[in-house]
């Protein structure tokens, strides 16, 4: 098990540099609990020890296509992922900033830490109920491995899902949980796979189909809809982690909500209400609603690193397996 002392900075990479990765790595960079030292993305990856220069890797990103093409510490590769966790096995943990585009992709990554033997702390903020299942069905080979993995770890699920656990506890029953989101993009194509997950989620299409979509067809859409995603009823994981968890049956939870890719203002405020009944017999809605100010990003990748501190915690104390943000109460990261 990993002997650093608490006092030391956690060594993080991000796997993943499109938006969410990007985002990510403009969270961390200021943090002093944790230090940015690995990154990968499609192309390639890149590794420095003493940390990773933000502008450095924007800039090659945008300009080269890959982070890869760093000199002296990047190395360009179709097996980035791979790669990088052989070669590097020193980082303590990781935020799996991936989309998770086919179903079993999230699946596939975890198989890769495990094939290099490599032991620490994986975050992700996987959304579909069935891909969650998959993941939460490797817990026995997790604990073998010597893994600590967190799931669901985003805004929602995540941050509103551990909302709601807590607001659940006034009631002696849950009668339901819905859970409604806003997003504001300004720019679609800063997010190309996260709108790609979210298509997956609309009548009419499937994960496969969404993968399939070209950017051309992806605007074409969007011009239809005038910019709009309107998400209901959605396959999200909320439900599975509020079951899990005692809080209530899976068909009590109500995900959905609408994505604005035209507009970095929110088209509604993100909120979950929990709805049950206190010890006296009376029914009543706990609301918690996030600030309009705060992104998708800001929601999503400070959840995603209070989490992985949590887990870097089990991780040194010696347990491994899987867990989900509704289990966890995330650690905040100075």
């Amino acid at each position: 098990m990993n002997s650093k002392q608490h006092t030391e900075a956690i060594n993080v990479g991000i796997l993943g540099f499109g938006g969410l990765g990007q985002a990510a790595a403009q969270i961390l960079t200021p943090k002093q609990q944790m230090q940015w030292v690995a990154v990968a993305d499609q192309k390639g990856y890149a590794y420095q020890q003493d940390g990773l220069n933000l502008r450095e890797c924007l800039d090659c990103s945008s300009n080269q296509g890959s982070v890869g093409h760093l000199e002296g510490i990047g190395a360009l590769s179709s097996t980035s992922i791979r790669d990088l966790i052989r070669q590097h096995p020193e980082v303590d943990g990781y935020f799996l900033a991936l989309p998770n585009l086919p179903n079993t992709f999230m699946a596939s990554v975890v198989k890769e830490f495990m094939d290099a033997g490599w032991q620490g702390v994986l975050v992700d903020a996987l959304k579909r109920t069935s891909a969650m299942e998959e993941l939460l069905g490797m817990d026995e080979v997790l604990k073998e491995a010597g893994i600590t993995y967190l799931t669901g770890c985003g805004a929602t699920p995540g941050l509103l899902t551990a909302a709601a656990t807590v607001a659940a506890q006034s009631y002696t029953e849950i009668h339901e949980v819905n859970i409604t989101f806003g997003v504001g993009i300004a720019n679609w194509e800063a997010y190309r796979a996260t709108i790609r997950e979210d298509i997956a989620h609309m009548p009419g299409y499937t994960v496969e189909q969404a993968k399939a979509m070209t950017d051309e067809e992806v605007a074409a859409l969007l011009e239809e809809t005038n910019g709009i995603l309107k998400l209901e009823n959605m396959e999200h994981a909320d439900d599975l982690m509020l079951e899990l968890a005692g809080i209530c049956p899976r068909d009590r939870v109500c995900v959905g909500g609408i994505v604005d890719t035209r507009h970095a203002e929110k088209p509604l405020s993100t909120n979950v209400q929990v709805t049950g009944r206190t010890f006296e017999g009376k029914i009543s809605t706990h609301t918690f609603t996030l600030g309009n100010e705060t992104s998708m990003a800001a929601n999503v990748c400070g959840t995603a690193f209070g989490y992985l501190h949590a887990g870097i915690d089990f991780y040194r104390r010696g347990w491994s397996g899987i867990m989900t943000a509704a289990e966890v109460m995330p650690k905040f990261v100075h």
